[in-house]
């Protein structure tokens, strides 16, 4: 397997504040890799690493096998990155600013772009001054899918889209995936990653701390058991590893870590009408994860 990015020990310091402390992460080829945390936590200076527009305290990184600080230029011709926050040059208009991007990256796929334009429902003709926030998203998700770059970097991309929208951005990075395309998103929207996402890995307060699959993280969250009977649900509180018991009415609802067995004989001998088990969802995950203690400093 191709590693497409590589920091090891990468490390960015503003005085006594780590912004990134020692983050060792690798994103194979033909992945899409969630990469989540709070405002704060350290993503978008991740992304200004490996970008090469901010020079680590110490560690490294590398894209391609290239050295993101000795080689920024050469790395850039086979990536494409969407900002969460763009700023065009009013006066010109869609298809202008669309052109004059593509020129600037060098390489573009005017078919595929055509496509974009009208499944993004954007009009080009207009200026940009007169765009919304989600139509100047979509002039940066056109111009950096159209690259078919082989590196695709997103940072909130689907800010200020509307549901539909974020849909075909979705469906677009999914082909982009199809394509053998490698993919970094970092996004506040749980549910956009849960669908698109390989693996995640989440930071907190500059520091990685979990990463794999959904089904490796699940450790991290109880398992939802739902229950309906035709009489009073049984009592399940004493068993081992059985927390958050709700009982309404024939109605019980309780969460679980680990072996299930015993919690499922009593369900089972009380002849339940239906029975519910649902994996956490991402979101639950992430809270789960964020609720763990952090590490003492000395």
């Amino acid at each position: 397997m191709t590693t497409i990015i590589k920091a090891e020990n990468l490390t960015k310091r503003y005085g006594n504040k780590a912004a990134l402390d020692n983050l060792n992460l690798r994103v194979e080829k033909g992945e899409i890799l969630g990469y989540l945390g709070p405002n704060g936590a350290g993503k978008t200076t991740t992304i200004r690493l490996l970008l090469g527009l901010i020079k680590p305290t110490s560690g490294s990184a590398t894209i391609f096998d290239k050295d993101v600080t000795k080689h920024p230029a050469e790395i850039h011709q086979n990536i494409a990155y969407v900002p969460g926050e763009t700023s065009y040059w009013p006066s010109m208009s869609g298809a202008e600013t669309l052109k004059f991007l593509a020129k600037l990256h060098g390489s573009i796929d005017e078919k595929y772009q055509l496509e974009l334009i009208k499944k993004f429902a954007f009009d080009p003709n207009k200026k940009v001054r007169t765009y919304s926030k989600g139509n100047r998203q979509k002039i940066a998700l056109i111009a950096a899918l159209a690259t078919r770059a082989d590196l695709l970097i997103f940072d909130e991309p689907t800010s200020g889209l509307d549901p539909v929208m974020a849909k075909v951005f979705r469906d677009e990075v999914l082909t982009a995936k199809d394509n053998g395309q490698t993919v970094f998103l970092s996004s506040h929207m749980l549910e956009e990653v849960e669908e698109l996402c390989d693996r995640v890995a989440v930071l907190r307060e500059g520091k990685l701390v979990e990463q794999g699959t959904l089904d490796e993280l699940r450790h991290f969250s109880a398992l939802t058991i739902e229950a309906t009977f035709k009489h009073e649900p049984p009592k399940v509180t004493g068993i081992k590893n059985v927390t958050n018991v709700q009982v309404h009415d024939h109605f019980l609802r309780c969460n679980i870590t680990g072996p299930v067995d015993e919690l499922l004989a009593v369900i089972s001998h009380a002849r339940p009408i239906s029975l519910i088990s649902r994996k956490p969802s991402l979101e639950e995950l992430f809270l789960a994860l964020y609720d763990k203690p952090t590490a003492k400093k000395d």
